[in-house]
């Protein structure tokens, strides 16, 4: 086993976020629109099963069941074409180190394993590329608790995980090192809420209707070019709306005083922008692809366990 080619496998792992799908590489939105004939102008088209997709225009809408749809699918073959044109190469056999939310995990599993892996040869067209796909594997591994895997054995004492995408808030409490299976969360406090709470507040405050790109901007930034009036209430709702996840995290015993925090995922930003903290205490995990990195390295460590190495 050498690299991420296992056996001659292509070893890819994917977070599969309601912003952004994420690969050790690469990065694009989560959006998936389909057509019963190739659409005159987008640049990214997925062709797949006499259909194409239109991909990364939008993002996808928060649902309870990641294989509710086939949206994840074709977003999936569309994250394998990405890094297989990373490596110049447009066939190969492929191991999906996937993840789900920490409190998803029992009860979607193997049927998000199973959706993955419906069809164990794909072939269809990406970016005016033919691939021709063999699955050979799915693993799947809490989302977030990948991300921060490799650091665990320097966890000592009582250390809190918030894994903050566009959809969800997953958080996790580890003591010396060691997950505590009963103390995991999700809430439906991700990106996405706080940009509609903006868009709402500056409609109401100034008749304004702002793009949603502007609000993401803003919040990735934290600032854009836009009037004092408007971003005076853009900062204020960011700001309201960090101090509510804090309220979260209190709730499930964060205390700045005795417990470190980690903040993996997109909603980093949101923190570091306009959170009030102590830096002391909170680490902010700035790579969006931290995640997807650390499904390849739990598939790695596995794989050589198996092996006895």
């Amino acid at each position: 086993m050498e690299g991420f080619n296992i056996n001659g496998k292509i070893l890819i792992g994917i977070d599969h976020g309601y912003g952004n799908m994420k690969t050790r590489h690469t990065v694009f939105k989560s959006g998936v629109k389909c057509y019963p004939s190739e659409p005159p102008i987008a640049s990214e088209v997925l062709a797949y099963d006499d259909k194409y997709y239109v991909i990364g225009e939008s993002h996808k809408v928060f649902i309870a069941n990641k294989n509710e749809d086939d949206d994840y699918y074709i977003l999936t073959l569309a994250a394998i074409a990405k890094e297989l044109a990373f490596r110049g190469i447009n066939t190969a056999d492929v191991i999906l180190a996937v993840g789900l939310p920490l409190n998803w995990m029992a009860n979607q599993k193997k049927e998000f394993r199973d959706y993955l892996m419906r069809k164990k040869e794909v072939d269809f067209r990406f970016c005016k590329e033919n691939y021709h796909i063999r699955i050979c594997d799915v693993s799947v591994y809490p989302q977030g608790y990948a991300g921060i895997v490799s650091s665990l054995s320097g966890y000592k004492g009582v250390h809190m995980l918030a894994d903050i995408g566009n959809g969800t808030m997953n958080t996790l409490v580890i003591t010396n090192g060691r997950p505590l299976s009963d103390k995991m969360f999700t809430d439906k406090l991700g990106v996405h809420q706080c940009v509609k709470r903006i868009y709402n507040a500056v409609q109401a405050e100034c008749g304004k209707l702002p793009d949603e790109s502007l609000i993401e901007d803003f919040l990735k930034k934290g600032t854009v070019d836009a009037s004092n009036r408007i971003l005076s209430v853009m900062q204020m709702e960011a700001e309201k709306y960090t101090g509510e996840i804090f309220d979260k995290l209190s709730e499930y015993e964060y205390d700045p005083e005795m417990v470190k925090l980690h903040i993996i995922g997109g909603g980093g930003c949101l923190i570091q922008n306009f959170g009030t903290y102590d830096p002391n205490s909170v680490e902010i995990i700035t790579d969006i692809c931290a995640t997807a990195k650390g499904y390849e390295s739990l598939y790695l460590t596995q794989s050589r366990m198996r092996k006895g190495a």
